[in-house]
């Protein structure tokens, strides 16, 4: 079945990335079965991975509308449904399809996510008693998960342990995870039907004489199995460019060490990293019917929430503030509130407020616990944090912190610990390192974790290539740290200063910039490729001015905003930005992060798309939280242990 032909940058319909995904599941595959089926209702039956596809981006509500009244798991005992069709919606697997021919009944036409191999579909004909019964066979060609309207992952958990570990040797592990995770981007840019333009990090050393290890090779080897992918998917797809449509960029996640465990400020990062969230779903607690108690009640953060859409990417202080303009609003224009606040003769508490607001009270809630957070200290962590990010501390800072501050959590020494060693490795290199973690009291576990920081260290390109010893005089001692202010953006915002190294990268790319004797390419652009959308002209407009962003030198208590600003992130800004216009926006840059993204990253994709009016997708082998990177780190020097099994 071909695709939809105006879905990649050049066409006339220029829809979201998640709206494309929802509408190739529910349009392509649901209602284009109708034409094969007599029955009004059908059964929707998938595997484990495909369910998880279909979750990403359909609601119940959705599927149902496509006449589906009920979906099954391919691999549990199922009631015999012989008067409804069935939809197959499963993967390309032995196993999978010895299912589908074991229990097909009806006339079923069934689907798949990935290519399908030759030997399986000869199966399939070899069964005289089930080919009959097949209405249709199609590869959707999409197997990758829509977490995000500009967001998606691999679902590879262990990437980091599988690829970049010192026990990494393991050749079949090795190129398993490289060539499925090749197969899922490639189905992503099947769904968008764009051709890229593949560039990747190449493996550097430090010189001739040191051999280039597996993990090094990492970004090289994805970016060859994308690219044949891509060229297989330019003969069997109707229709699919033939010349480059957009841009890919490779990198893993060496690129930016720091970015997975330094302590973000925006709403949404905060409500994953400190508090105890399942995925998207938050439980918070809400009075009861009777109002003499209290009762659990689950909220899933997601695009579908307007509110949640507003406040996630604006500073945890600006959400704060917003929220309560909200609830002061609410009040000012509803009578039960105005008489409710009448009655007790001032202001109306959070508690007050959350039995008569039912879209916010999840809100408050969230915001009261994370302040609580920031109450407790955690404002001197993510000032340290930053300082040693751009050079304005150092060890001497580090060891008098952890030294004073004895009311500091483990995991936020382990953060500490962790950030210092991604600036310094070298101190690691000999004792200084092990009497750090000692003064901070870290655990056998938690030095792993640091200690598993180099493996993903690129060469040390401090070291002085030269012999001998240089005397220098400096009276204006050099920073060292790992990133620059970046002049012209400012925020009244504390604690916003960091940026993740993706954001460079997307710039540069987007102005044809990439060092490019970091940055490869695999294929030369075509004559017909336009890369850059915008002129040196409409580059120096105002429309195309630097957004702000959110860093602040500003060490003081203040957190106030002059309410005019449009730093990119404000919850006004990225309200505007969220309803953009599609139809304006330029040729996509898509980028893949090897090893887990970081909601730094996903938020600065969102900034990027407004900035340089070209939509920004993220995709990675999985989004990571801090906790969740750290205990990655740890599983790379233990075998045999699940996720499950090492927690923070």
């Amino acid at each position: 079945m071909s695709m939809d032909s105006d879905t990649s940058s050049q066409g006339g319909d220029h829809r979201s990335f998640r709206q494309i995904t929802r509408d190739r599941l529910l349009f392509e595959m649901l209602r284009s079965t109708r034409k094969h089926s007599k029955s009004t209702w059908k059964v929707l039956i998938m595997d484990k991975l495909t369910v998880k596809i279909m979750s990403c981006s359909c609601k119940m509500a959705d599927i149902t509308e496509e006449g589906v009244s009920l979906v099954e798991d391919l691999y549990k005992r199922r009631q015999p449904l012989p008067s409804l069709d069935a939809i197959y919606f499963i993967q390309p697997t032995k196993e999978n399809i010895g299912m589908f021919l074991n229990d097909m009944s009806g006339r079923n036409p069934l689907y798949k996510n990935s290519p399908i191999q030759k030997e399986l579909v000869a199966q399939i004909k070899k069964d005289s008693s089930v080919l009959p019964r097949i209405g249709a066979l199609s590869e959707m060609n999409l197997e990758y998960f829509a977490i995000d309207s500009q967001g998606f992952t691999t679902d590879h958990e262990r990437a980091l342990e599988e690829l970049f570990s010192e026990n990494a040797l393991d050749s079949h592990k090795y190129n398993a995870c490289l060539n499925t995770m090749a197969t899922r981007i490639s189905t992503v840019f099947a769904s968008m039907r764009e051709f890229p333009r593949v560039h990747y990090r190449v493996a550097k050393t430090i010189d001739a004489s040191v051999t280039t290890t597996l993990r090094d090779l990492v970004p090289t080897k994805l970016a060859a199995a994308v690219w044949n992918c891509l060229s297989k998917l330019k003969t069997s797809i109707p229709d699919y460019p033939q010349t480059e449509t957009c841009e890919l960029l490779i990198v893993d996640r060496s690129v930016d060490q720091i970015a997975p465990i330094i302590h973000e400020w925006t709403y949404d990062a905060m409500c994953h990293d400190l508090l105890c969230m399942d995925g998207n779903k938050y439980v918070h607690e809400v009075p009861s019917k009777n109002g003499s108690s209290t009762e659990k009640k689950d909220v899933l953060l997601e695009d579908h929430d307007p509110i949640w859409v507003e406040l996630r990417h604006a500073h945890i202080a600006d959400a704060s503030e917003r929220l309560h303009d909200k609830m002061s609003n609410f009040v000012s224009k509803n009578k039960a509130a105005q008489l409710q606040q009448a009655r007790t003769g001032g202001e109306i508490s959070n508690r007050d407020l959350q039995k008569m607001v039912q879209a916010l009270p999840q809100y408050s809630d969230q915001i009261e616990k994370l302040s609580l957070h920031v109450e407790q200290g955690l404002r001197d962590v993510g000032q340290l944090e930053q300082d040693l990010v751009f050079g304005d501390a150092g060890t001497k800072e580090l060891i008098n912190f952890l030294r004073t501050q004895l009311g500091v959590s483990r995991e936020n020494k382990l953060r500490l610990l962790m950030i210092y060693a991604a600036i310094n490795p070298e101190k690691f290199e000999s004792d200084k390192g092990e009497k750090l973690m000692q003064l901070a009291g870290l655990s056998t576990d938690d030095m792993i974790a640091v200690s598993n920081m180099r493996c993903l260290c690129g060469p040390d390109t401090k070291k002085s290539s030269g012999g001998g010893f240089t005397l220098k005089f400096d009276v204006h001692k050099k920073k060292h740290g790992l990133r620059k202010e970046r002049t012209g953006e400012e925020s009244a915002w504390a604690l916003s200063r960091f940026y993740p190294v993706l954001e460079d990268l997307i710039e540069k790319l987007s102005k044809g910039e990439l060092p490019k004797d970091e940055y490869y390419c695999m294929n030369d652009p075509s004559p017909s490729f336009h890369g850059l959308p915008m002129s040196s002209s409409v580059r120096t407009s105002p429309a195309h001015q630097p957004a702000h962003s959110m860093r602040s030198r500003r060490t003081g208590g203040t957190w106030a905003r002059p309410r005019g600003s449009d730093d990119g992130y404000s919850s006004d800004s990225v309200l505007k930005h969220s309803s953009s216009d599609f139809k304006k926006l330029g040729q996509r840059i898509f980028v893949f992060v090897i090893g887990g993204a970081t909601r730094s990253e996903l938020r600065a994709v969102h900034k990027l798309t407004s900035k340089l009016k070209r939509e920004v997708i993220l995709g990675s082998s999985s989004l990571d939280d801090p906790p969740q990177f750290i205990t990655k780190l740890k599983m790379m020097s233990v075998d045999e242990l699940t996720l499950d099994d090492l927690q923070i």
